[in-house]
């Protein structure tokens, strides 16, 4: 009798439950955001860490060859992509904003000077491979910010006013297809980035390609770019009408845009200046030994 009742209250009682110890809740926790997933936070963290290290160890040696009286334009989007590599480094750690309940103001702040800098870079190297051949160096400068300044600041307010005034969430990525009007601005936002570089290459390939800097470096930038821009637009078009493939392919186009796309940049624009401020200084140094007469027994 005590033992059947004994196993009658045993068997009424709750059972603790069991840790499930599954991949899913190893993801979340060693991700960064615990939204976004540990794979998705690595490939955005690494790759921004690396650049800054990067560009801290060269620091020294780039801000020697800047001091000689170099471009201004070189000086000036040297100094800007610092502040913007470390904007977006802050974005990548910060993405447990996003999921976070009273984040949300910070996260769109964040979020809207990140994407305000990466842009001005953009649409800022866009207008320089577009200005015209007989301007000197500070009209070229002033003509560059003056274009990308316009267009980021437009830009900017209208992301302000939509985020903070209509409440559409730009900045976070599981919506889904329930805010028509966030895919449909990024569709525009996409659209007009897609046609601008798509005019680049229209220009390249007429008769006023002599009017764009004779570098491939800049043609093979416009024409990743544009291809990104395309698939991104084709991304925003699907998540629009709901497919989840298009929400997938969206967030993996923002995974490369703010892991790579600076890097691309310093590459295409900036790596090469710094290299050939080399190569100019060991072609002194050989021209300068001839002069002294070292190469003259090679001659005999």
């Amino acid at each position: 009798m005590s033992r059947s009742l004994h196993q009658a209250t045993r068997a009424s009682l709750p059972l603790p439950p069991i840790p499930s110890t599954n991949y899913q809740d190893l993801n979340s926790h060693f991700s960064l955001s615990k939204c976004n997933g540990f794979w998705y936070d690595t490939f955005l963290v690494v790759p921004s860490v690396l650049f800054v290290l990067y560009l801290a160890v060269h620091a020294k040696r780039n801000l020697k060859k800047l001091r000689k009286g170099v471009s201004h334009i070189t000086i000036s989007y040297y100094a800007f992509l610092w502040v913007v590599t470390l904007l977006n480094l802050s974005w990548c750690f910060l993405q447990a904003w996003q999921c976070s309940p009273g984040k949300d103001v910070a996260w769109n702040l964040l979020s809207l000077f990140t994407s305000s800098g990466m842009l001005c870079l953009e649409i800022s190297f866009m207008a320089f491979l577009l200005k015209d051949n007989y301007m000197n160096e500070m009209e070229a400068l002033a003509h560059t910010f003056f274009i990308s300044g316009i267009i980021v600041i437009v830009d900017t307010l209208l992301k302000t006013i939509y985020v903070f005034g209509f409440g559409v969430p730009l900045f976070n990525h599981d919506v889904g297809s329930t805010h028509q009007i966030k895919w449909g601005l990024w569709i525009i936002h996409k659209l007009l980035l897609a046609v601008a570089y798509g005019f680049i290459l229209f220009v390249h390939f007429s008769r006023w390609k002599e009017k764009l800097p004779p570098r491939p470096t800049f043609y093979n930038y416009v024409v990743v770019m544009f291809v990104f821009s395309a698939i991104a637009l084709f991304a925003c078009g699907l998540a629009g009408i709901g497919a989840g493939f298009g929400n997938w392919l969206y967030d993996l186009t923002v995974l490369c845009y703010h892991s790579l796309y600076l890097p691309f940049l310093y590459i295409t624009l900036l790596a090469d200046f710094f290299q050939e401020e080399d190569i100019l200084l060991d072609n002194a140094y050989y021209s300068e030994m001839k002069d002294a007469g070292f190469f003259d027994a090679d001659w005999e």
